[in-house]
């Protein structure tokens, strides 16, 4: 697989292709300042990224839009050049609601069209425009669901999903990985039992062998094998580190050597919802 930072796309099975590097834009609303998604997303753009992934619960998908038609006006991108990837709320799941949401993230972003646009969990809750459900005593609301579609996993060295990976690649499936560097340790979604990624000590010898990071190795890793990776980062230093990884490659040893680092350890659990009937992680994939 030849990837450059020029040309970094793979084809996905309906004709269309992705780049196989893309910028995460989630962060917690409340803690996040204003204009802090739009100036990441326009430095993501001036350093050669061309896929950014969003959602409309993000609270932010003005700031992208912004950014995106802002790059489109200074003659930096064409609309086609980027690849946006919207996605549709668990309280939306049922057919009728999911036109209107979908348009509501155009009008938002300003836009024509999003490239792709899935379902940014695969549990069903409470219909409506409540984001989070509860009855009067703080329980979840969930809702019954008949979904049949695709969505993003996470990926990474302690996680490399050996066997949905197998699966996808016989029926011709393009993975998204979401938290190819680890995640937060906030424990209220996140395992916090697995040591943190980047401190690897094999990913960091690695990374001093080819002057790099540990969070590049970790990302080479999974782009070199085909696997489309979403990072996500505000720090414009780091936004531009994530971008330079086609500049090396690991050998076929060292790929296996980092595969074994796998400890199918899944780090996004989201316990708060494991009652769910549709609670996803408790499937073998």
């Amino acid at each position: 697989m030849d990837l450059t930072a020029a040309d970094h796309r793979i084809p996905l099975s309906d004709g269309n292709t992705i780049p196989v590097l893309g910028l995460g834009t989630y962060s917690e609303p409340k803690l996040t300042p204003k204009g802090t998604c739009k100036t990441s997303v326009k430095i993501a753009i001036d350093t050669g990224y061309r896929h950014i992934d969003g959602a409309y619960i993000y609270k932010n998908e003005h700031e992208v839009g912004e950014a995106i038609r802002e790059k489109m006006a200074e003659g930096k991108v064409k609309r086609e050049d980027i690849f946006y990837c919207g996605k549709l709320w668990a309280t939306n799941l049922e057919p009728e609601r999911v036109r209107p949401c979908l348009e509501r993230t155009l009008n938002v972003l300003q836009l024509d069209y999003v490239d792709l646009y899935i379902i940014e969990v695969p549990m069903a809750f409470k219909p409506g425009d409540e984001v989070y459900p509860r009855d009067e005593n703080g329980k979840w609301l969930y809702h019954k669901s008949n979904l049949c579609a695709t969505w993003e996993v996470e990926c990474h060295p302690y996680f490399t999903q050996p066997k949905l990976r197998k699966f996808c690649q016989q029926h011709d499936i393009v993975i998204v990985a979401y938290s190819p560097l680890g995640t937060s340790r906030n424990p209220t979604w996140v395992n916090t039992s697995s040591p943190p990624l980047l401190k690897d000590e094999l990913l960091n010898s690695l990374g001093k062998k080819y002057n790099k990071s540990a969070a590049q190795v970790a990302l080479r890793f999974n782009i070199q094998r085909g696997v489309v990776v979403i990072p996500k980062s505000s720090n414009p230093h780091r936004i531009k580190e994530n971008f330079q990884i086609f500049d090396f490659s690991l050998t076929e040893e060292e790929m296996k050597n980092v595969e074994a680092l796998n400890k199918n350890i899944r780090l996004v659990e989201m316990l708060m919802w494991c009652d769910h009937p549709e609670y996803p992680f408790h499937e073998e994939y």
